[in-house]
């Protein structure tokens, strides 16, 4: 996926998060962002005047089963920008070893632009 027209990938940072037990996604989706958040600065915001509220996010989870993440909750996580979620196949599924209960693991990429003015 090519970046927005006028911008540039200013970051790109990944993040694991997991629900232990329940099995869900959306908890481990949103986990995992926050994981990526805490090791991001984005000092270069500031700096550059940038308007944090248009910075175009592109956020990419991946789960064994895409379709039970909520993509909007995902989206709450973040405290700036026009935020865009794909879910896509991946994370684990980890089944349990002596109940029905199963953790799940998820993946996220977070990729903010800047623009190229």
């Amino acid at each position: 996926m090519s970046a927005p027209e006028g911008f540039v990938r200013g970051m790109l940072e990944m993040g694991m998060g997991t629900d232990l037990h329940g099995g869900d996604y959306t908890k481990a989706a949103c986990r995992a962002v926050r994981e990526a958040l805490q090791r991001s600065s984005l000092n270069f915001v500031k700096a550059l005047s940038l308007d944090t509220a248009s910075l175009p996010i592109r956020v990419t989870i991946g789960v064994a089963h895409p379709q039970a993440v909520d993509a909007e909750a995902v989206a709450a996580c973040f405290p700036m920008g026009q935020v865009e979620v794909s879910v896509v196949a991946g994370g684990l599924d980890i089944p349990g070893a002596v109940t029905d209960d199963f953790a799940v693991v998820a993946s996220a990429a977070i990729e903010v632009y800047v623009p190229t003015r």
